[in-house]
């Protein structure tokens, strides 16, 4: 029977390779000098530390431009409420995604089932596993889970007949 995957996976390493690009590039630019901007990574959070929310704004843009360079979708990042740290410096920490949580998998589920489309899905950890009697099915909820409104990015792996 055929079956295939649907997965969220982040690629930590090309994350980090982003973060040093930021980091360059800041020190480099004109509009920082001077200023004490810096992104850490720690774990699945990075904390962009800003002078102002001007600043924090910019590196936003950064962020997102270098993801993109990357090969990163920039949606893999939930970004958190910013707060004051000391003086009038920002701080914010940004969630990095990676693998699906148990309300999006059940969303989706509820969603493919919902479709009419004759195809069995199951959860299994942070992933779905969809199988049908026909190939044309498995591509048809590909084009369904597409046309979603999922802020996450999805990848379909291991499709198999």
């Amino acid at each position: 029977m055929p079956s295939f995957d649907i997965v969220s996976k982040t690629d930590f390493a090309e994350i980090d390779n982003a973060l040093q690009n930021v980091t360059r590039e800041i020190s480099q630019r004109y509009d920082f000098k001077g200023a004490h901007c810096t992104v850490e990574r720690k774990d699945q959070e990075l904390t962009i530390n800003a002078d102002d929310d001007l600043k924090l704004k910019q590196m936003h843009e950064l962020l997102q431009g270098h993801l993109a360079r990357r090969n990163v979708e920039a949606g893999v990042l939930d970004y958190k409420e910013p707060e004051k740290a000391a003086g009038q410096s920002v701080r914010q920490k940004v969630a990095i995604r990676d693998g699906l949580d148990k309300e999006l998998a059940k969303r989706i589920v509820k969603d493919i089932k919902g479709s009419g489309l004759k195809v069995q899905v199951a959860i299994q950890g942070d992933e779905l596993r969809v199988s049908g009697k026909k190939r044309d099915d498995l591509q048809a909820v590909i084009q369904f889970v597409k046309g979603l409104k999922i802020e996450q990015p999805l990848q379909y792996e291991n499709f198999r007949d």
